[in-house]
């Protein structure tokens, strides 16, 4: 299907119901293929393929309605978009359209985009080789995205994007080891030194004791770090929240360790060149050596704090805010994984986090629990497992100055944040934190 032709019959469409209305169309072809494995063997090979068109369509200056369709008939779209629209009220916020602008070219793999089962069963097959006989399970992922986007303000931009991800565990007598990692290119991801991890980690987590609570010096590893991001580019640097009142960022004032440097990057990720407004994405700095210089914003709140757009509109942005789509911690001088944990005198070797829920966004403190291998280190030596441990922990305080050695080897976890392709790729690397508060104990 020509995405193109299809987003100019729908512009076609509103220009002959109502000459004055503003719109935007946008129209996707999305492919997502997922292979799933359980007990080391492949159980599910799952396909979906569709195109979807999208239309935000306002009329008299402010009222606003949103549709979207899988068929391909632009009237009845155009007809229910525009009886819903006449029966909103005025909006007196509503930002208008953006001006026409450039974008860059996108991300795509073309060998990622028509990747097969057969592909993605011959990285099952290495991880689970890997894994030498330990019980394997999780899951490969290909997906591409293409998308046209057309306004009545002159508008019309392409681009498309690819990625590709492996997700597994390694289970041994009931202890879980993980590992995972995203790309735009299938062809990035090493599946066997993927289950290598997975296993050792789980090996070494056999026989897990629980510890005391308290607060402790921690080495996160990429996984448990990708969640702290995670939860400041969509609570803290959005700028919604910074609208309603609920982030606790200070702009321009050295709130983070100086090692800390975080950017939002679409462009070297898995993003589009262009959000749903049409705005063009391009990386943006939102902590530079410690001080926040950034927020992400859409038209809507960009206008709200006499800034312009950065180009991070979403579906649902209305809603949760203009989220960051590939954000990146820059890497440090604090080496691997090893390395940080040598300089612990007493601590907790952290591998990831999950059910995390934020109990005080201003000061994004969030609570949750570690999975998949926690590790109490004496004098920088791993000395024992641990069970599963539940914090309660502000991720804005854990990154404060003084408080941060950044490790030096960046890798990409997939985490879910607001992206058209399930998952977005967050790049980090592994740090060293001061502090983290423990609460609880799921055993013992």
């Amino acid at each position: 299907m020509n995405l193109d032709s299809l987003a100019a019959a729908v512009l076609d469409e509103v220009k002959r119901a109502d000459a004055s209305a503003d719109a935007v169309v946008r129209v996707e072809e999305a492919s997502l293929a997922l292979t799933r494995f359980a007990d080391s063997a492949i159980h599910q090979n799952v396909a979906d393929e569709r195109v979807t068109v999208h239309l935000s369509l306002t009329v008299d200056g402010g009222r606003t309605a949103t549709a979207s369709t899988t068929r391909s008939a632009p009237e009845d779209l155009v007809a229910a978009a525009l009886a819903a629209a006449r029966l909103r009220p005025r909006d007196p916020s509503w930002p208008g359209l953006g001006a026409p602008a450039p974008v860059s070219t996108g991300s795509w793999d073309a060998e990622t985009a028509a990747a097969s089962p057969a592909d993605r069963a011959a990285g099952v097959r290495a991880f689970v080789d890997a894994a030498g006989g330990l019980s394997c399970a999780g899951f490969v992922q290909t997906a591409s995205l293409s998308s046209v986007l057309g306004t009545t303000a002159g508008q019309l931009v392409s681009g498309a994007t690819t990625s590709a991800i492996c997700d597994g565990i390694a289970r041994l007598s009931g202890a879980d080891g993980v590992a995972r990692s995203m790309s735009g290119r299938l062809g990035d991801l090493s599946f066997a030194a993927l289950g290598v991890r997975a296993a050792a980690k789980a090996r070494a987590g056999v026989d897990a004791a629980p510890v005391e609570i308290g607060s402790y010096p921690v080495v996160l590893e990429p996984a448990a770090v990708a969640d702290v991001v995670g939860g400041l580019v969509s609570g803290q640097f959005n700028a919604k929240s910074v609208v309603d009142g609920t982030s606790g960022v200070r702009l321009g004032s050295p709130q983070f360790d100086p090692a800390v440097t975080l950017v939002d990057d679409p462009l070297s990720g898995v993003g589009l060149p262009f959000d749903t407004e049409g705005t063009p994405t391009s990386r943006l700095d939102l902590v530079r050596d410690g001080v926040p210089v950034g927020l992400t914003t859409d038209r809507r709140t960009a206008a709200a704090l006499d800034r312009s757009s950065s180009g991070h509109a979403s579906d649902v942005s209305d809603t949760w805010g203009p989220v960051a789509g590939d954000p990146a911690l820059s890497a440090g001088s604090g080496g691997s994984v090893d390395d940080l944990v040598a300089g612990l005198a007493r601590g907790l070797l952290v591998s990831d986090f999950w059910y995390t829920r934020v109990v005080d966004p201003k000061r994004s403190v969030w609570t949750g629990l570690t999975r998949n291998g926690v590790w109490l280190v004496e004098d920088g030596r791993i000395v024992a497992p641990v069970s599963t441990l539940r914090f309660t922990q502000s991720y804005l305080e854990a990154l404060a100055p003084g408080a941060v050695v950044v490790g030096s080897e960046l890798d990409p976890q997939p985490y879910r944040l607001m992206g058209p392709m399930g998952y977005n790729r967050v790049a980090v690397p592994a740090l060293r934190l001061a502090a983290w508060n423990i609460t609880g104990n799921t055993t013992g």
